[in-house]
């Protein structure tokens, strides 16, 4: 059995850090608050885009924007990858990251080429030791979103697509749920289709100023900055929601080793007091 001195130093150790992760956990949890209201007011927004958005993919120009045009065979496939750049927050991260991978290799089985732009800290390092074809990246984008640090590094894997050097472009993150459960998704990006525009209408058209390209143009491009700031925004209030339900958990673990050691400490220190009793009764009955 460790000694009493050992005993305290490991209390006093596991005090410290509880200290820490209680901390991080008030942090966590005033950061969420922010992320959660900033993911709420870019909703409305996204949704009044896309609606307008859908109209006009469905709209009767014969003027079709590159990202509406679809491709026979996804030979060529662009992944955007979004994650944190910090750590400390449970299976955030892993989570979309093993998902991914299952993705990887379905395309890899298909002899598919992919391209990677990678957003967050840890999906790029998860990135380079995969050996991926990584176009470009972004680190450091601390707790608000700038989509003027966003577009340049997402601009490089769209325009590959514009030329036709890709045939699809996905997304990965991490979908705010509630403060206890996020879902890690990967999303078709490129070309817009599905729930992405929506039903739309058919049978008319807008009056376009100064013409339908200029226009169009200039719409499908800020939707889908729309969609990617959502995106991150999603996953900025995911990171912090799973970051403060892991500092808490490890709060209360600390507080049960911190009551553990400290019935441990009790035990040996009422047996050093039996020996010390046993041993002056020993010496006295010898005398």
């Amino acid at each position: 059995m460790p000694s009493g001195k050992e005993i305290r130093n490991k209390i006093k150790s596991v005090e410290n850090t509880r200290k820490i992760t209680k901390a991080m956990e008030m942090v966590a949890a005033s950061k969420m608050r922010k992320a959660q209201e900033r993911m709420r007011a870019a909703r409305p927004y996204g949704e009044k885009i896309r609606r307008v958005a859908s109209n006009l993919s469905h709209a009767l120009t014969e003027y079709r924007h590159p990202y509406l045009r679809h491709r026979e065979e996804h030979r060529k496939i662009g992944l955007i990858v979004i994650t944190s750049d910090k750590g400390l927050c449970g299976g955030l991260n892993s989570n979309v990251l093993r998902l991914i991978v299952g993705r990887l290799k379905e395309w890899h089985t298909a002899q598919a080429q992919v391209r990677v732009t990678c957003i967050g800290n840890k999906g790029l390092g998860f990135m380079q030791r995969a050996g991926a074809h990584i176009v470009s990246h972004l680190t450091g984008l601390g707790d608000v979103p700038r989509l003027e640090k966003l577009i340049g590094p997402v601009k490089a894997l769209l325009d590959t697509f514009v030329s036709g050097e890709l045939d699809v472009v996905y997304i990965a993150y991490t979908r705010f749920i509630n403060t206890m459960k996020q879902e890690p998704v990967i999303e078709q990006l490129l070309p817009l289709a599905g729930e992405a525009v929506g039903s739309g209408k058919s049978g008319w058209d807008y009056l376009y100023e100064p013409d339908a390209k200029t226009v169009i143009d200039n719409l499908l491009v800020r939707y889908v900055e729309a969609l990617i700031y959502q995106a991150i925004s999603e996953n900025m209030a995911s990171e912090q929601s799973a970051r403060m339900v892991a500092m808490k958990s490890a709060s209360d673990n600390a507080k049960n080793v911190i009551d553990e050691l400290k019935l441990v400490y009790n035990k040996a220190r009422q047996a050093a007091i039996t020996k010390e009793l046993s041993e002056i009764v020993g010496g006295a009955a010898a005398v």
